[in-house]
């Protein structure tokens, strides 16, 4: 007989339940399944939320658009030099773009511009170094530049002996890579700040642009090596360019806005007017003359000191002069060098400091004698140095180094 019995209570165990059923006999799967609902829910949710904010910040900038004034990228505008350039192309009412990885600049200097010209779409500051490629190709696929000046540099004479192949990839490399991205997003303007390290030790002065170059350091070989590479991409491009060679550089913005801080570690290696204004203030006990014995009317250095006003003003010219297919090279000082005793002098009477002097032998890559023809910028670009008074350009830095006596730490 056969016995069904088990059949039948499989079946009944098996039986579809009506969905009236699911409340009353399975509770904890409904819990689960409101769960899943509301974490799909919430996802949905977070998605949206990112895209939306991702569309934000990929979406083009002002700075991405041409609106008809001039767009320039400034590399190392949050340096000395680069900032002050940056302070005169805004006041000029260009747009300007400062790229600079603060390793020798300052953001201070980049936050007091950005409180000077606060307008959507007149300044913006990029955090970038400009030895990463890819992060260089995105700077300029992001902008639409107009123009480049170049003032991206590591920039001391002693320093570069102790460290050359440091100063041969950030100068000459990192030339090489802004060339390369210039030429491929079709930025036709090139401004390259250079040196008068670059000419090395001349046989006579004063020094002209026809000067042979044979520079005895490694940032003037360094310098003249990113020369070379811009003249031989020039000569199949259609590039305007213009290379500026300057001489040692001195004084701030007259309006107090910007001056020189350099940063502490490196004060040894800087300029003799920082070195002159620590002394005053006491930061050091004194002054230190590296040379005495050099074949000049007081055995210290001849330089040839241009005013940062000066300076900056030569590379607008430069930018507002500067033709396609076209190079231009400009020595830019004033003509007239002024020992380091001299300079001394000037740093004393402009600080009211009787500053101690001690002189020790040479620092080495150092020449003795370098001054300016300065007759073919005048020439040229109708351009010539206005701030010529060695005291008057170091009384208006030291108003500066005294308001701010920690460079720009406070800001």
């Amino acid at each position: 007989m056969l016995n069904l019995s088990g059949v039948r209570s499989q079946r009944r165990n098996s039986r579809t339940l009506p969905q009236g059923d699911m409340d009353y006999l399975e509770p904890k799967t409904k819990s689960k399944l409101m769960g899943k609902l509301l974490l799909l829910a919430s996802l949905v949710i977070l998605a949206f939320i990112v895209i939306n904010q991702a569309s934000s910040f990929t979406s083009p900038s002002v700075f991405s658009r041409r609106e008809g004034v001039t767009h320039v990228l400034v590399t190392g505008g949050a340096g000395y030099i680069g900032s002050h350039a940056a302070l005169r192309l805004l006041k000029d009412s260009y747009r300007v773009t400062i790229v600079d990885n603060l390793s020798r600049g300052n953001l201070g200097a980049v936050k007091t511009l950005q409180r000077l010209f606060p307008q959507t779409g007149r300044l913006q500051f990029i955090y970038a170094d400009l030895g990463d490629p890819k992060a260089v190709d995105k700077i300029f696929s992001e902008n639409a530049f107009d123009a480049v000046m170049h003032f991206a540099a590591v920039a001391y004479v002693g320093e570069s002996t102790l460290y050359p192949l440091k100063y041969y990839h950030n100068i000459t490399s990192n030339t090489l890579g802004v060339l390369e991205a210039m030429a491929k997003h079709k930025v036709k303007k090139l401004i390259y700040s250079s040196t008068c390290a670059t000419y090395g030790e001349p046989e006579k002065m004063p020094i002209t642009e026809d000067t042979p170059q044979v520079p005895i350091n490694p940032y003037g070989k360094a310098k003249k090596m990113a020369e070379d590479m811009i003249l031989d991409f020039s000569k199949s491009s259609d590039m305007a360019v213009m290379i500026l060679r300057y001489f040692n550089v001195i004084g701030s913005d007259p309006g107090g806005r910007l001056g020189e801080a350099p940063r502490p570690e490196l004060r040894e290696q800087g300029r003799i007017s920082g070195a002159c204004f620590d002394a005053a203030r006491g930061f050091i006990p004194g002054l230190q003359v590296k040379g005495t014995d050099y074949k000049t009317s007081d055995g210290t250095c001849i330089r040839d000191y241009i005013d940062v006003t000066d300076l900056v003003d030569a590379h607008v010219k430069a930018l507002e002069k500067a033709q396609p297919r076209k190079v231009g090279i400009y020595n830019v000082g004033t003509g007239k060098g002024r020992s380091v005793k001299e300079f001394v002098e000037a740093c004393k009477k402009a600080t009211g400091v009787e500053i101690k002097v001690d002189f020790l032998p040479r620092r080495p890559g150092d020449y003795a004698e370098v001054y300016s023809d300065p007759t073919k910028i005048l020439r040229d670009l109708n351009w010539t140095a206005r701030f010529t008074n060695l005291q008057d350009s170091l009384q208006v830095a030291w108003r500066w180094q005294k308001i701010h006596p920690h460079g720009y730490a406070s800001y």
